[in-house]
């Protein structure tokens, strides 16, 4: 999908303050983004919300890219009422690297957090209460993992703890 540079008063605002914080500020698909280091992200987050007005977290999400140095990446999609605009900043991060939870920032991130962490793996640093949301406690693995092989699981989750065989 074609990119183009992201310019205007927010984008220019956020490199001056955060510098090589951040990577790139583009427009991908007519949805405005920011490509930001993981060491600058709640920091970011942070200026987006006191200083411009992105006050709703819509969505903390990540994605699993195997085959990349640095597999994952950290999304998180904001929203300003005021000015009716919506931004991601995207991170990216190696296996069993920590991010810093944005639970602090907005209220809305404790279960999204949550979600992240269930399905992928990744931990969140400071968070209130990071344990399992969706899946069993017991279950072994992380879903949304690319490389996770979920028929082998569900079928051995559903013999053990239903007692059944699994249709899969």
């Amino acid at each position: 999908m074609p990119s183009e540079t992201w310019e205007g008063p927010l984008p220019d605002a956020i490199r001056e303050r955060f510098g090589e914080g951040v990577e790139k500020a583009v427009v991908l698909g007519g949805q405005k983004l920011l490509v930001v280091g993981l060491g600058a992200a709640a920091d970011i987050l942070a200026s987006l919300r006191d200083d411009h007005g992105f006050d709703y977290l819509v969505d903390v999400t990540a994605v699993h890219w195997p085959e990349k140095e640095l597999p994952f990446e950290m999304v998180w999609i904001l929203y300003s009422f005021d000015s009716n605009e919506r931004v991601r900043v995207k991170a990216a991060l190696a296996e069993g690297v920590k991010v810093p939870s944005a639970a602090g920032l907005y209220n809305a991130a404790n279960w999204l957090e949550r979600e992240v962490y269930d399905m992928f793996g990744i931990e969140f640093e400071n968070h209130p209460g990071l344990r399992r949301i969706l899946m069993p406690d017991e279950w072994e693995g992380f879903p949304l993992r690319k490389d996770y092989g979920i028929v082998q699981q569900d079928t051995d989750w559903v013999r053990e703890n239903l007692k059944i065989e699994s249709a899969q």
